[in-house]
């Protein structure tokens, strides 16, 4: 399985590498105004979220615009787990681990005020079970979180099947372009 989950992440790294700039960002704001159309969103008052890198679905001015109206957590990598701080604006953001942007400040430990949860991946499959990038990072911090978990990603990182073990953190729902 490690090594069929090793090839499928290299392709989608490839399938990512071919997405112009401009159709990633289009379907980053796709994406983005339809988890905003969502109840689970408009109630909620702490949101989980990240940071996004180039070939991620694009957070950054997302994370901006709400910071001032929700508690906006992101993760920060520390050793072989994640802790989560919120977010507070540019200003507060330092390069951690991997060369992603993190908060600084104190750790986020009230998992039970989460509210929801956008996660990325390298894919996503319709069954909400997810690809990442290999750590462990988010399947070792999810199952701590009782919040209801979004994936989402570019329409070339949907695949019609995932290989997953009883470890991998699984979505409750997946949101692309389509």
């Amino acid at each position: 399985m490690k090594t069929e989950k090793h090839f499928l992440r290299k392709e989608i790294k490839q399938k990512l590498c071919l997405l112009s700039e401009q159709e990633k960002n289009r379907q980053s704001t796709e994406i983005l105004q339809k988890i905003e159309q969502l109840p689970a969103f408009q109630t909620a008052e702490t949101v989980l979220l990240y940071w996004s890198l180039p070939d991620e679905v694009d957070t950054q001015a997302f994370a901006e615009k709400w910071a001032a109206r929700k508690t906006v957590l992101l993760p920060v990598v520390q050793g072989d787990e994640m802790v989560l701080r919120k977010y507070s604006g540019l200003s507060c953001l330092r390069s951690g681990a991997f060369g992603i942007c993190e908060p600084e400040g104190e750790d986020f430990t009230d998992f039970d005020k989460i509210d929801l949860c956008i996660v990325p991946a390298l894919a996503f499959d319709a069954s909400g079970n997810r690809l990442g990038r290999g750590k462990g990072f988010y399947d070792r911090l999810l199952p701590r979180i009782a919040a209801p978990k979004i994936g989402v990603c570019f329409d070339v990182q949907l695949l019609n099947e995932i290989p997953c073990e009883n470890f991998d953190a699984k979505m409750d729902f997946v949101i692309s372009k389509f």
